[in-house]
Order: structure tokens, then sequence, then C-alpha cells
């Protein structure tokens, strides 16, 4: 990078240059003293005139390892309501009104995890969807304000009295309504049940019309303690700042996790407080650990999709995410000295107050810092000198650490990388970068600062193209299955108390209402898995309807789509009903019809459902006899296998096998 500086740069700056990269190939990295006299902005840190806002952490949603990777402040985890929440459904803790189980779903286990790695981490719990018992009859949460709040108020008791976990935010309704009485008797419920530390975030979706009605409202106003903003493009509204509320971006990213998600992300974690006064940036999400064909696939901070190989990829935005965190903590004061850089960029500079600094400079161009949302109106970032002059309390300041990352062509790449400490003894607290596009500096009194490093992951391995589960497990570890994932419905293991046989232990569908949803959930439920690619497979499950006469199962094969998208999936759909009847269809909604006809099949009664599909044709047998056979299917080409039922019923699966040949 040296050699871009003017010759005479190079010649004057002598001792002045004292950062360099330490790494084979790469000249040293261009931190000058001020006493150059180099074109540029000249940006002043001081303390003097008093201190910005408080800054309250950068988190995930479902964290952290205190100095080693991301090291995030907060976890954000979804309270699962058993509907569908983007990629998949979460199981609540109470599917039906007399049910209460604290140990279905993964986020108690990762919460755990990352209070081991952060004792400090701060936990937030926020719906998607609820169970649709809390509707009564209604796909709307706020039928009865005490019977809702009674329900999230058990989540945060059952995460305290099972695991030991104390959450410390709740939110309302992710990305819907909020209800403005619904928020005061939840916060009068947490109070009775003396949880007055718990603190209320709303509304995660939009600044109004939640600010405009807390500055109409006294008690609503009181009973909120930060407003939550999904994807606010680093700006604020007016109403916001006026409810002197600490103003979150409660969601933000969601961007695939390549150089341009980091540059994305590198972005609006300076420039959320820059703009919008916004004191924390969750990201969603944490782990992208879902088939990538998934909505939103890749958008995580790093990736981690295929459990049954191990592998996974720290990918760009882990590192970019420890630019702030590794080098701050919840309780820090950002300096009211932040802003913009002259030829584009930014910079904020926070401290603990003791006499601790950090500055993060950040210079990502338009095309390589697009967020997936919202629009980003174009700006320029062109090379420029900045100089940084330290004043108050911070111009004692004998040395800086110099943490470095450039994002973008592979061999120009650079991911925190620690610099040659920066002296400032001789230099009356001042210096200059130079600074590219796509480049982020984080310049810092800690010395605690450390890039993690692990031994290689396993190599990436597809899906085995052969693959069992009996679902023999006495006491699992987690309420469902390896590898499924439900995209409608809640799959869990289930014990047969009165079938000593060969089906003691199944995977049973658990849901028998709809849940009150958050998207467009299917008509019917159903749970993924395999290989995207696969195109000429063989499934075979054993089936159990509980419900008679108008029960039904399916098994199926190159089922196209999932997520938000599940309702309109396509693939290849093999049905029996309780009713005697079978069906095959190309698509889950059952309106394209190849075949039907009837079948010796009732409920209470285990059967062996068998499709088998090759090239543009399928068949399907009952206990090993065909029932149906060459029936021709053009489309889709590939796609997943998958089970489910006719309804939202209770079904059981037992002893699943699925073999693909392509």
């Amino acid at each position: 990078m040296a050699e871009r500086l003017p010759q005479a740069s190079r010649q004057r700056r002598g001792k002045a240059m004292t950062a360099a990269a330490g790494s084979a190939g790469r000249a040293a990295v261009p931190l000058l003293l001020c006493a150059l006299l180099v074109p540029g902005g000249a940006y002043v840190l001081d303390d003097s005139d008093g201190l910005g806002r408080e800054f309250d952490g950068i988190g995930a949603v479902s964290g952290g390892g205190p100095n080693f990777g991301a090291s995030l402040h907060i976890l954000k985890v979804e309270i699962g309501g058993d509907g569908q929440t983007t990629d998949g459904t979460e199981p609540s803790h109470m599917h039906y009104a007399l049910d209460e189980n604290y140990f279905r779903g993964y986020e108690w286990w990762l919460m755990k995890e990352a209070k081991k790695r952060n004792p400090n981490i701060i936990l937030m719990g926020l719906p998607w969807s609820f169970p649709g018992w809390l509707g009564k009859g209604f796909n709307w949460p706020y039928v009865n304000l005490q019977l809702t709040a009674y329900y999230v108020m058990t989540w945060i008791v059952g995460a305290k009295h099972y695991h030991d976990l104390d959450i410390d935010y709740i939110g309302i309704w992710n990305e819907r309504s909020f209800d403005i009485n619904y928020i005061k008797v939840l916060r009068r419920m947490l109070n009775y049940q003396g949880l007055h530390r718990v603190k209320i975030i709303a509304s995660d979706n939009l600044w109004e019309p939640i600010s405009a009605s807390m500055l109409l409202d006294t008690e609503l106003l009181n009973v909120i303690d930060v407003i939550g903003a999904h994807y606010p493009g680093t700006r604020t509204v007016r109403d916001a700042r006026l409810t002197k509320k600490k103003l979150w971006s409660s969601e933000d990213f969601s961007t695939l996790n390549n150089d341009v998600g980091a540059g994305c992300l590198g972005r609006i974690l300076n420039q959320n407080y820059i703009n919008g006064y916004m004191t924390a940036t969750i990201a969603w999400n944490l782990v992208a650990s879902y088939y990538e064909q998934l909505p939103y696939g890749r958008c995580g901070l790093m990736t981690a999709q295929e459990p049954w190989s191990g592998h996974y990829a720290v990918e760009p935005p882990i590192w970019v995410t420890a630019h702030t965190t590794q080098f701050t903590q919840p309780g820090w004061y950002y300096l009211k000295t932040v802003g913009h850089l002259e030829k584009g960029g930014s910079y904020v500079a926070l401290t603990d107050g003791l006499g601790n600094l950090t500055i993060i400079v950040e210079t990502m161009s338009h095309k390589h810092s697009r967020c997936i949302r919202p629009f980003l109106p174009y700006f320029n970032v062109s090379h420029q000198f900045a100089t940084f002059l330290l004043k108050g309390s911070f111009s004692e300041i004998p040395e800086l650490q110099v943490w470095y990352t450039r994002l973008g062509k592979p061999s120009k790449r650079f991911l925190f990388k620690q610099l040659d400490s920066l002296w400032l003894l001789d230099s009356g607290g001042a210096f200059t970068l130079e600074l590219q596009e796509d480049e982020l500096f984080t310049l810092t009194t800690l010395t605690t600062g450390g890039k993690g490093s692990c031994p290689p992951p396993p190599e990436s391995q597809p899906f085995p193209q052969v693959y069992d589960d009996d679902f023999d497990v006495d006491y699992p570890f987690f309420s469902e299955a390896p590898n499924f994932a439900d995209q409608t419905g809640v799959f869990e293991y289930f014990t047969n108390i009165e079938d000593p046989g060969e089906h003691r232990f199944t995977l049973r569908q658990v849901l028998n209402q709809r849940p009150i949803t958050w998207a467009a959930d299917a008509y019917n439920t159903i749970s993924v898995i395999g290989d995207y690619k696969w195109s000429n497979l063989t499934v075979r499950c054993d089936v159990y309807i509980e419900t008679p006469e108008k029960g039904g199962v399916f098994i199926a094969g190159r089922v196209n789509k999932g997520g938000i998208l599940i309702r309109s999936a396509r693939g290849v759909f093999f049905w029996i009903f309780a009713n005697g009847t079978y069906k095959v269809t190309g698509d889950l909604a059952g309106w394209i019809t190849y075949a039907l006809g009837h079948v010796d099949v009732t409920a209470k009664r285990w059967y062996t459902l068998t499709l088998i599909i090759k090239g543009r044709f399928s068949s399907g047998t009952l206990n090993g006899k065909s029932v149906w056979k060459n029936i021709p299917v053009s489309f889709p080409k590939n796609g997943w296998a998958a089970i489910g039922t006719h309804s939202f019923e209770f079904a059981q699966f037992d002893n699943f096998h699925v073999e693909a040949t392509s």
C-alpha cells in the first residue's frame, strides 16, 4: 500500500511511519503522524464537552466468545410459537393450553452455550408466531391480553427455573402489529412476577407508529425501555428521538455473508449511530445453519449448514463485527465527536470513561456495502488522508493498537489483522491515516484483541445419498430429529408407551391446530430433509394416522420450496387417508392431481409407504404392493425429500429411509 504514497511523502515521513503489516509481501500500512502536512480532513476526538449516548452492544438473532471471534454482546432468540418464521418452524414451550415444556427446540441450548463463552451476554426474547390456542379461533395474539402476557411471562420464568438464564429484554410481536394495552398488561404481569429487571423493547418493526404512540401516552412511554426498529437504513425519525428512549436497530443485515455482506455490516455498525443515534445493532442471523436453498441462504455471520459433515466457514462478517465488539462493551459511551469522512466513509469513537478509547474507521464503498434492504442511495468513497486529533482526556494517550481489514480482491484482502501499534508520544495526540475504499481500521488503547483460530473444519460433503433414521432415541438431547427441517407443523421425538414393539420410538407431528402465523404457513404440515439437488430418489417411511376418517399423511420427493414460500411448494407427494383413499399430487396444496383412488387404509394402523422417482416418471407402493406406477412428472427436476400430514393433526412416522441415485 505504501507504493501509492507520493514520492515526496515517502521521503519526508522518516521515522513517523509507525505501523507495518508484518506479513510477507505486505508493505508498511500508511499510518502517519500529523507532523506530515498532507491534504485531507482533520477530525477532533474530544470528551471535554461531555459524551454522547451510552453504547448498548452489537448482537445477532438466533453468542459470542470474548476476544476470539465475533465476541457478541447481545443474543436475540425467537420465542418459538410453532409457526413458520422464515426458514422453518420453532416449537413453542406451550403447544396447548395446559402444556409446558422448557426443553423443546435449540434456543435454550444456544443461550446456555452463549453464556458459557460470555457470561455477560445480554439475552433478548421475541415472538414471531404464537400457538393457536392463544387466538381462540382468530389469527391474532391480542384476543386475550392477559393470556398472551402470561404465556410470554412463563417463557421468561422457565428460562430461569430450568436453565438459570436471566432474560434481559422482551419484545412484542416481530414485524407485526402492536397493541398498546397489551404492552401495558405485559409490564404489569412481569412486575407482578417480580421481573422488574426485564426491560421491554417495542415494536421490532418501523419507527412509527410506536414512537408517536409513546409521545401521546405517558404510561406507554414509561413502560417501554427501548424502541427497536428493523432495517432502518441507518436513519431514525424525529418522534423516536423525542421520546428520549434508547434507539436500537433490533434487526439488520440479513445479507449474503460474502465481502459485500461484510461491507454492509461494517458500514451500518458505524452509521447506525452517526446517522440514527442507534446504540445497538442486531444482525439477522447469527449462523446460517439451515439448508442453503431456503430463503436467505447463507445470510448469517458465519455458515454451518452441514451437520452431517461438520463443515463450517468463518465468514468475513465475523471479523468485521470483531472490529467493534472486541474493543467495546455495553456501558461504554460514544463520543459526541463522531461523523462522516470528507471523501466518504465514517468514524466513531467510544470510551469506558476510565481512560480507554476505541476508534473505528470505515470506508465501505457503495458497490461493496449494499445490504439486502433498504435501498441504498448512491455515495462516493475515494482515496483520502484523514488526520485525527485526540483532545480532552485522550490527549495524553501514548499508544494505540491497530487492527485492519480490507475487503475485495482475495490478493489484496486482509481480515482483522493486527498491525504494529501507533506511538503518539511526540505527536501532540495526532495521527493521519491513508485510506482507500473498503477498509476498516480499529485504533484502541485496549491490548486484549485477538483473532481466534481453530483447527481446519472437516471437508464439505453433500448430504449422504443413503440416509436412515429409526428415531430410536430413549432420552433425546433435542426434541427434534437431526437434519429434518420443519416448514409447517412441529415434528418431535415421541415414545409410544403402549407399543412395546417396533414402533415404540417414533417421530410425531404434534400440532392439532393452526398457530397464530407470522408467515404464509401451509395448510398441511411438512418437514423436509436431504439434498436439494436430488432428482432420482426412493423415499420409504412407516406412517401412522391418528385421526379417524379425516386424517391423512404423505411422503414426498423433489420438494422445491420451503421457508416463507412453503405454501407454494411443488414436488411429488404420495398421500394416504384414513377414509381409505390415496392421492398423488404435484404440489403440497393438492391443486395438481396426478392420480387418486382407493386403498385399504384406516387410522390407528401402521403402513409402509414407498415413493420412487426416476427421470420423468414416479411410482408408489403401500406395504410393498404397487398402488400407482410410471406417472409422468416433468416438474420440478430436483428438491428435498419430505414427510407430513394433511392438516394440523397428530400422526407418526418411523423407519425413514431415503436413497438418492443422482
